[in-house]
């Protein structure tokens, strides 16, 4: 994948006018004037048709971009929109607008920004996304629109052309804000917004990237691209591998009552070698979305979705969320129960990195001469303090060098593009595996020369797995529908049933308790959120508790939405791992207290 963001626009040169070196910038004043003029009537008048939705509300933009009740969000979306063509015009690509609220219940809705790359939108306009949302009035916005375009050397006016891929979900308000979406986009004189209709988050990120790297980007593409990779990988696994007859076909599939459902209905119909049944789905109209339904509610409750239960005993099943960009297996554990055996993003991560270390092994070793012509390359796994212990462990074990970011996807992706290979989930199942393109050429080469060579071999092999897992997996944001198919695929390839997955490491216990407060600010972490710096005396109090228990770990973080501190403890017995987080939420209760 493209590393870094070509960072496009002008120098702040030019006839007294900011942007790029131009036939405007050039031109006489008068012209430059009425250009000016017209975007700034444009901009104000279609401000004033979206004003905020009552005094006092603050939004905030994060990792999931801006979320919050569907119909406040008129406003804020079309301000996005205006955002998002500013964004393309700086970069000089095309970005995208994705409306949803993932996992959220229904009634909510949000809209994030995606970058060149297909990755989140760089941190660094984050603050002045907020300031743009949060503009009290339109004539207020306009000024920060115009104050914020010189700052970045940005030319308005039309003479630079602005692209913005629009992409939406499932819920109700999400037509509207779309709508709105649209008149921010067009609110920027030369931006054109293409709609790309109902997809899943990770679609829409993959056709951002795609669309600047000049190939098709149709979601017919996105299909067959994602089905043809995951053929070549099941072609390739070895005959005759012994199972025991412990490897079932059938896979059923929580759709969430969402838009991923939908499209795995669609996929599935390319597939061949996996017999899927998708309950759930936005399309059957008898649920609603992430109600009693989606990754998000299995893996936190660990219980199982609506319209599962005693008849899917022992069958190997799987939860999206709402949007499909989290992934979660489960199979019912009881007959008599909604109790399951649970697989998390964390283990999905060392089903991942087992499977490609050994490629990556194979590769390397010749048949006859030990090693020969061997391709280096630098493989990294990147986790959040949240990722259980045990799975750590295990990566370790396999000899992968293991990286530790603060919590939220857009640390863990820009720390796993740092290596060639970079691995990186949460718990929660949202994850991907990046590749450089500096090592996918040299892949490339090396698949090149040993088809000439050695074709058939198992090196060849192994290399032909590792370029399809690239093309498999999306490589711009996690996507619970490529990495539904790269799962089984692995599986497939090992021979391995449910239970050999589950067995690959026994998790360590662990409770995550929430603690109101009156100021989540007076808590300040470092050491990737690990440890307190204030107040003073928390971490020893929590380092104090911890050494009572077997495996002990815990730390502490304030919540980035609400006044809550969120309390994670681990330990080699649930009964320790929940004495243990209460033991420390009531140290944060004391020391509040002391604050006050």
């Amino acid at each position: 994948m493209t590393r870094g963001r070509d960072e496009g626009g002008g120098d702040g040169g030019g006839g007294g006018y900011y942007g790029t070196e131009s036939a405007v910038a050039y031109a006489s004043p008068t012209i430059m004037e009425s250009m000016m003029a017209e975007q700034h009537s444009l901009l104000l008048n279609s401000a004033c048709l979206f004003p905020l939705p009552h005094a006092g509300m603050i939004f905030s933009y994060g990792t999931a971009g801006f979320r919050a009740d569907g119909t406040k969000l008129l406003s804020t979306v079309f301000r996005a929109g205006v955002l998002a063509a500013l964004r393309s015009l700086r970069t000089g690509s095309t970005v995208g607008l994705m409306i949803t609220a993932s996992h959220n219940p229904i009634g909510d809705n949000g809209i994030k920004i995606a970058d060149p790359d297909g990755g989140m939108m760089t941190q660094d306009w984050e603050p002045s996304a907020e300031a743009l949302a949060n503009a009290p009035d339109p004539q207020s916005f306009v000024e920060l629109v115009f104050s914020f375009a010189k700052e970045e050397g940005i030319t308005l006016g039309g003479e630079r052309s602005a692209e913005i891929l629009l992409g939406r979900d499932t819920r109700p308000t999400g037509e509207a804000l779309l709508q709105a979406a649209k008149q921010g986009i067009k609110a920027i004189v030369g931006s054109v917004a293409l709609d790309m209709g109902v997809v899943t988050t990770p679609q829409l990120h993959w056709m951002v990237r795609r669309k600047n790297m000049g190939v098709r980007t149709s979601e017919n593409d996105y299909f067959m691209q994602l089905s043809e990779s995951f053929r070549c990988l099941m072609n390739l696994c070895p005959k005759g591998i012994e199972t025991n007859g412990s490897i079932d076909s059938r896979l059923i599939v929580d759709g969430a009552n969402g838009v991923g459902g939908d499209k795995l209905e669609q996929l599935k119909k390319l597939l061949l070698g996996l017999n899927i049944q998708v309950r759930n789905s936005s399309k059957h109209g008898q649920g609603i979305l992430n109600e009693g339904v989606g990754a998000d509610y299995v893996q936190k409750g660990r219980v199982s979705p609506c319209c599962f239960g005693p008849k899917d005993l022992g069958l190997r099943c799987a939860s999206f969320d709402g949007d499909a960009d989290r992934l979660v297996y489960f199979r019912i554990s009881e007959a008599n129960s909604n109790s399951i055996d649970l697989v998390d993003g964390d283990k999905i991560l060392s089903l991942f990195a087992l499977f490609m270390k050994e490629q990556l092994q194979i590769l390397n070793t010749s048949e006859s001469q030990g090693l020969n012509d061997v391709l280096i390359s630098r493989v990294g796994v990147v986790q959040t303090a949240y990722a259980n212990g045990a799975s750590t462990d295990y990566l370790k074990k396999l000899g992968l060098e293991v990286a530790v970011t603060p919590t939220g996807v857009k640390y863990l992706h820009k720390k796993a593009a740092e290596y060639d290979i970079g691995f990186y989930f949460e718990a929660n199942g949202h994850g991907t595996i990046l590749f450089s393109e500096d090592f996918l050429f040299k892949l490339q080469g090396k698949s090149n020369d040993l088809a000439f060579s050695n074709a058939g071999s198992e090196s060849h092999k192994a290399a032909l797995r590792l370029l399809a897992v690239s093309k498999l997996i999306n490589q711009a944001v996690g996507d619970a529908l490529s990495g539904l198919l790269l799962v089984e695929a692995v599986l497939q390839y090992m021979g391995w049933s449910m239970q050999n997955w589950i067995e690959l490491y026994d998790d360590l216990p662990s409770r995550q308790l929430k603690v109101k407060v009156a100021d989540r600010s007076a808590v300040i972490t470092t050491n990737t959120e690990t440890q307190v710096l204030q107040p003073f005396g928390l971490q020893d109090a929590i380092d104090f508790e911890t050494r009572k228990y077997h495996r002990g770990r815990c730390f502490v973080r304030p919540s980035g939405t609400e006044d809550i501190i969120r309390v994670y403890a681990e330990a080699s017995s649930q009964e320790a791992a929940d004495s243990l987080a209460r033991s420390v939420s009531h140290h944060i209760f004391v020391a509040f207290n002391c604050l006050s």
